[in-house]
């Protein structure tokens, strides 16, 4: 009889804490979903905080990347404005010289045309050699000068290098045949000159040897013993024999007043 009042007993207290466990839990259910509601939240919170972090990341080496070109450029915009200004420099040089250069080109024609008459008259008072030659190179330029088509650089050109060769003649030794008046007679004569110094002839058969005199402006014959100087000075130019020295009839300097 007692065993058996126990167990109802049990039971009782079971429903009833069964019965308690059961309000127990409807009271903590809206508790627990608000709490997964904030679990939810936060992950989804962290998930949002997660994607804004990477894009941070990104704009970050975004940064980074631009603040580099950023730099590179203004390095280069430096350069480029150095450049650009050198250019404008270089554009006011080229504008005054071309300035410069249509006054220069109006003063060159009569310049060239003054050192033409020059070298002519140079060349009229200098010793008598290789005329054809020096009056052939006369002609030309001449001929340049009063050409129309020919630029003033060209002309001023074609003087100079007349000039230069009248120059290379005072330093060089030569030889060449040519066609001498001795005695009113023409005769074939090996011409020797040395610089401007001498300028001597010999004949073929070694029987006579002159030399050209500047005061008289004439060919004279010179003693015997200046005969195998002038030879010898002939096969040097020539190039038939080594370089020696030679007793040559030197004129006496000329005193400048």
């Amino acid at each position: 009889m007692f065993s058996k009042t126990v167990k109802k007993l049990k039971v009782t207290v079971f429903i009833i804490a069964f019965s308690f466990s059961g309000a127990l839990f409807a009271q903590l259910q809206p508790v627990l979903q608000v709490n997964d509601e904030r679990t939810e939240r936060a992950a989804t919170s962290q998930t949002t905080i997660d994607g804004f972090q990477d894009k941070t990341d990104k704009l970050s080496a975004e940064y980074k990347i631009v603040s580099k070109q950023i730099e590179g450029l203004k390095v280069y915009n430096a350069q480029k404005r150095k450049q650009i200004k050198r250019q404008v420099e270089r554009m006011e040089e080229i504008e005054t010289t071309m300035k410069d250069a249509s006054v220069l080109q109006r003063q060159i024609p009569p310049l060239s045309r003054r050192m033409y008459e020059g070298l002519k008259s140079f060349i009229s008072l200098d010793l008598p050699f290789r005329l054809g030659e020096r009056e052939e190179r006369l002609s030309f330029i001449q001929k340049a000068l009063d050409n129309p088509t020919v630029s003033p650089a060209e002309q001023l050109r074609q003087v100079l290098e007349g000039y230069t060769v009248e120059s290379e003649y005072g330093m060089k030794m030569d030889t060449y045949k040519d066609t001498i008046s001795i005695d009113g007679q023409d005769r074939e004569v090996n011409i020797l000159r040395v610089g401007r110094l001498v300028l001597a002839y010999q004949t073929s058969d070694l029987d006579q040897t002159g030399v050209w005199n500047k005061e008289t402006s004439t060919w004279e014959e010179l003693p015997s013993r200046y005969r195998n100087p002038v030879k010898n000075g002939i096969r040097i130019a020539q190039k038939l024999q080594t370089v020696n020295i030679l007793e040559m009839p030197i004129p006496a300097a000329e005193v400048v007043q």
